[in-house]
């Protein structure tokens, strides 16, 4: 099967980096969801660690047919052919998501995943190096969109980085294996927060009085108007959605 451009499709092929990407965490008796998983290489060692269950989301047809016939003798495994965009993760039981996400969608997946951080345990994501740096709220020195939705939601960390080498074909950037765990307590409405972080850093390099209603007498005592959003403090970015923010 020739790796589709289209689907952001690039093959791991190396099992060290699946073993590798696997030890982050215990999954032994978990609900399991791997999107994307190309000929199954992460999903053969997946198997070995003995999962509760395992779903494979594949939007390509041909891969999924392959994954359908490869593991259709194993009742804990289930294939479906959908968008993992479009696929209602919604059911009674937690899950832990582990894949080496296709490049092409993997903010957007990641985003819509925030949002429903009630229904994951924990995420083990294979990204771009440049989107795993974004995120990482510890490190960034300016405020993204990405890393204030990542420090909301959730505990961080990146876990190692990753050759071009061990894909086919070979992807032009690097790559990173990310750990996200939701946090429980959030008494915030995410996809509403989540619209309120796309308008705040669509002009992030514009002074807040350019973006937000300056009339208000309260933002006028908070002095951010002459910040930038990307210069803004996580405490600061809260208190603009909880007094001010209205849709």
């Amino acid at each position: 099967m020739i790796p589709k451009k289209s689907l952001g499709q690039n093959f791991l092929i190396d099992k060290n980096i699946c073993k590798k990407i696997l030890n982050i965490s215990n999954i032994n008796n978990r609900n399991i969801i791997e999107v994307g998983p190309g000929k199954g290489i992460l999903t053969d060692e997946i198997i070995k660690r003995n999962p509760k269950s395992l779903l494979l989301i594949e939007k390509d047809y041909e891969l999924y047919s392959y994954l359908f016939k490869k593991y259709e003798n194993n009742t804990k495994i289930k294939v479906v052919n959908i968008d993992a965009l479009k696929y209602d993760y919604k059911n009674k039981c937690k899950k832990t998501i582990i894949s080496n996400l296709p490049y092409n969608i993997s903010i957007k997946l990641i985003i819509n995943w925030l949002k429903m951080n009630n229904l994951f345990t924990e995420m083990i994501l294979m990204i771009q190096k440049e989107v795993a740096e974004k995120m990482n709220y510890k490190k960034c020195i300016k405020k993204n969109r990405l890393n204030t939705l990542i420090e909301i939601t959730s505990k961080f960390s990146l876990e190692f980085n990753v050759s071009k080498n061990v894909f086919y074909p070979k992807p032009k950037i690097m790559s990173s294996v990310v750990k996200i765990v939701p946090k429980t307590n959030i008494n915030l409405d995410l996809n509403i927060f989540e619209k309120f972080t796309r308008e705040l850093f669509k002009n992030k390099r514009k002074k807040l009085s350019n973006v937000i209603n300056i009339n208000n007498k309260k933002i006028i005592k908070m002095n951010v108007l002459d910040q930038r959003a990307e210069d803004l403090n996580i405490k600061q970015i809260l208190r603009i959605f909880n007094e001010f923010y209205n849709f």
